[in-house]
């Protein structure tokens, strides 16, 4: 049963509301309202659990076409992360030979709220202006209460700034991702939110992945004697994953070749040493350029994040000092020079805030899987 026939009302701390139809669960949700401008992919999205506590506004007027299916999950068990979903249209049929239910009934069953008939063009606006904000969807009697009720309601809620949330999101078990025909390499990726395409990049180049949960010690993850280490992206605010950023520490000290996307970029920028800021709005989309300052070429990116690294110099790409050797800024952005990779100098660790697996997105930056293999082969044959 869909639930489109029932007044719904997007509420933001700042006294702004939206009306419009409800669809997916009836009821209350409430989070950060942030944009993404990715035109495709609105599965991958609400299922990445960097998404956690964030009601999504999509600037495509047009949502739900392509359905629903059990392949394109990005969350260990399929579990959506997005507290609600904010669109202008609602596609009324679903004409994908992939899908397996529509995006309507994968939201009533797992319980989330959603609005259409937002004049969602304005609301970015909005975002883009003043910033993203706390927010809340009531939809059903909800609804009907005293908007003044539910902008307090809505600014109640805990702020995304000084948010620890990986915790919430991580795996709770270590788990192993198989490699896909001759086994090269041991990985052990920290899961702070991680996307599951992450994992199958390294096993379509012959990695094993050990996930294992957030709060891993460095000594509990060396009974597993790995050839690199790896930290996903997740949600929250890197100023408070003190922990996550003493055992990345361990691990330079140690000497193990190191990758880290999104949140894994902000936790190895703390360990050598740089702050971390909330962002305005964040980046979120699939079509973010992004230069890398070692090679000069550009790359077309999927991004989700809504903190970053302060640039520690002038100038991207200058040498700055960290207790494990001179470091670089590799990467930033072109829409507003954003850092967007920071590297050790010897080559030994290296990150990224964009996502490179590309789900949903550009594949321009799959190469970076291929950099830890040759990181990680390098490694071997030096410490042999």
């Amino acid at each position: 049963m869909t639930n489109t026939s029932q007044p719904a009302i997007l509420v933001l701390a700042d006294g702004r509301s939206f009306r419009g139809l409800g669809f997916g669960a009836t009821g209350t949700t409430l989070g950060e309202a942030v944009f993404t401008t990715a035109m495709t992919g609105y599965q991958e999205t609400m299922t990445d659990p960097s998404y956690h506590r964030q009601i999504v506004v999509t600037t495509a007027p047009h949502i739900g076409n392509t359905g629903w299916n059990d392949e394109d999950n990005e969350s260990n068990g399929g579990n959506i992360w997005v507290a609600g979903l904010v669109i202008r249209n609602l596609s009324h049929r679903v004409s994908n030979w992939r899908s397996e239910r529509s995006l309507e009934e994968e939201m009533v069953a797992q319980g989330i709220v959603g609005i259409q008939g937002v004049d969602t063009r304005t609301l970015v606006r909005h975002l883009r202006n003043e910033g993203s904000i706390a927010a809340g969807i009531f939809s059903g009697d909800a609804a009907k209460r005293p908007v003044e009720e539910l902008v307090e309601e809505v600014k109640a809620q805990d702020s995304m700034a000084g948010a620890d949330l990986s915790a919430e999101v991580s795996t709770d078990e270590v788990y192993t991702i198989p490699v896909e025909g001759e086994k090269k390499f041991t990985v052990v990726a920290y899961d702070m939110g991680i996307k599951l395409s992450t994992p199958r990049h390294f096993a379509q180049r012959g990695i094993e992945t050990i996930v294992v949960p957030s709060g891993t010690s460095f000594a509990d993850i060396q009974q597993y004697n790995p050839d690199g280490v790896f930290v996903s992206n997740g949600p929250g605010d890197p100023a408070t994953a003190d922990g996550a950023v003493a055992f990345i520490r361990e691990v330079l000290a140690a000497k193990i070749p190191f990758f880290g996307i999104c949140f894994g970029n902000q936790l190895l920028g703390r360990a050598l040493g740089l702050e971390t800021y909330k962002m305005k709005f964040g980046h979120r989309g699939i079509n973010v350029p992004v230069k890398n300052h070692l090679s000069g070429k550009i790359d077309i990116t999927s991004q989700n994040h809504g903190f970053a690294l302060a640039m520690p110099t002038d100038s991207p790409g200058e040498e700055f000092s960290t207790d494990f050797g001179p470091a670089h800024v590799t990467h930033t952005c072109l829409n507003d020079g954003t850092v967007e990779g920071v590297a050790l100098s010897n080559g030994m660790a290296y990150s990224v805030q964009y996502h490179p697996e590309s789900a949903a997105g550009p594949h321009d930056a799959n190469p970076l899987f291929d950099q830890f293999i040759d990181l990680m082969s390098n490694n071997a044959c030096t410490t042999k």
